[in-house]
C-alpha cells in the first residue's frame, strides 16, 4: 500500500497511447470501488531506470511493462520471478516498501488461462502443438506448454536461427520446422498457436497454407486487433475450435492488479466489451 493510502500503477512503454491496460485495469477498480489509480506511462528507454527507482517514492505499487522496455525492466529488477527468469522478459513489476522492484511475468499465465477459458475440452497431453513464431510472446507461449506437459511443439519462424536459439534454451520437446514447412506439419497438431504479429491491422497477412488444420483442433492467435484474424476464420470454417487473443491480454493482468489492489479480479464478457469499446 503506498503511503498516501491510494495505491498507483499503470502500464510503462513507448509508445503507450494504444495500451488497452488502463481501460481494463480502470475497469476493474470501478467494479471492485477500490480506491486506485492506474495511468499511461509514455517513457522512453533513457529515462526508463529513474521512473522505476522514482515511482515507488511517488506511491507506485507497482507497474506493467510493454513494448519496448520488458527486457530492460528485467535487468533493473532487484528480485525476479522464475518464470521472468526463464522467459527472459518482465510484464508485471511490484515495488515493495522499501524501493525495490520486483518483476514477474505473466504473459504465459494469461496465454493459458484464456486457452483453458476458450477450449476448456483441450488436453495438453492428447498431441503435438505448433507455435508460429519466436519472439518475446513465444517464449512465454512455450514455457507454459512445456509447463503444461505438451509432449511436443514444432516451433517455426520467417528467421530460422531464432527458433533454433530458442531450441537450445527450452529443450528437448521443441523440434524447429522450416517456415516454408509451416503449413506441412499443422495437420498432426493438436493446438496452433500464432505469436508473430501476422495478421495484425497493418501488418502483412499470415500466409502459412491452412488446409491441413484438422476439425477438432484448437487453434488460438495472439493477435487481438482485428479479433477475429484470418487465421481465426479459416479455422472456424475447418471445425476448428478457436481462441481469439484478447483473453490472453485480460487474463495476464489478473495476478498484477490482485497485488497491487488487494482484490483477485474476474475476467467477465462485460470486462471484454469494456476493453473493447
Amino acid at each position: 500500500m503506498s503511503k498516501t493510502g491510494i495505491p498507483l500503477a499503470g502500464v510503462i512503454g513507448h509508445p503507450v497511447a494504444h495500451s488497452k491496460s488502463p481501460k481494463l485495469h480502470g475497469h476493474w477498480l470501478k467494479t471492485y470501488g477500490l480506491a486506485g489509480h492506474y495511468v499511461p506511462m509514455d517513457v522512453t528507454p533513457e529515462d526508463l531506470e529513474t521512473v522505476l527507482r522514482t515511482l515507488p517514492k511517488a506511491g507506485f505499487v507497482g507497474a506493467n511493462v510493454t513494448v519496448p522496455h520488458k527486457e530492460a525492466a528485467l535487468r533493473l529488477a532487484d528480485h525476479i520471478s522464475d518464470r521472468a527468469k526463464k522467459i527472459g522478459a518482465a510484464n508485471t513489476l511490484v515495488f515493495q516498501d522499501d524501493g525495490a522492484i520486483h518483476a514477474d511475468n505473466t504473459d504465459g499465465y494469461g496465454f493459458m488461462e484464456n486457452l483453458r477459458a476458450g477450449a476448456p475440452d483441450w488436453n495438453p497431453q492428447d498431441g503435438p502443438a505448433v507455435v508460429f513464431g519466436a519472439g518475446g510472446a513465444a517464449r512465454a507461449v512455450l514455457q507454459a506448454l512445456i509447463e503444461a506437459g505438451v509432449p511436443e511443439i514444432l516451433l517455426t519462424n520467417r528467421t530460422r536461427a531464432r527458433a533454433d536459439q530458442l531450441k537450445e534454451e527450452f529443450g528437448p520437446q521443441i523440434t524447429v520446422v522450416d517456415w516454408l514447412q509451416a503449413g506441412n506439419v499443422i495437420e498432426n497438431a493438436e493446438l496452433v498457436v500464432n505469436t508473430t504479429s501476422l495478421g495484425m491491422q497493418g501488418q502483412p497477412e499470415l500466409r502459412v497454407p491452412l488446409d491441413g488444420l484438422q476439425p477438432g483442433a484448437v487453434v488460438t492467435d495472439l493477435v487481438y486487433a482485428p479479433l477475429n484474424t484470418r487465421l481465426l476464420q479459416t479455422a472456424e470454417d475447418a471445425g476448428c475450435t478457436t481462441v481469439d487473443g484478447l483473453g490472453m491480454l485480460l487474463h495476464q493482468a489478473v495476478p498484477g492488479f490482485e497485488r497491487w489492489f488487494g482484490q483477485r479480479p474476474e475476467v467477465t464478457d462485460e470486462l471484454r466489451a469494456t476493453v473493447l469499446g
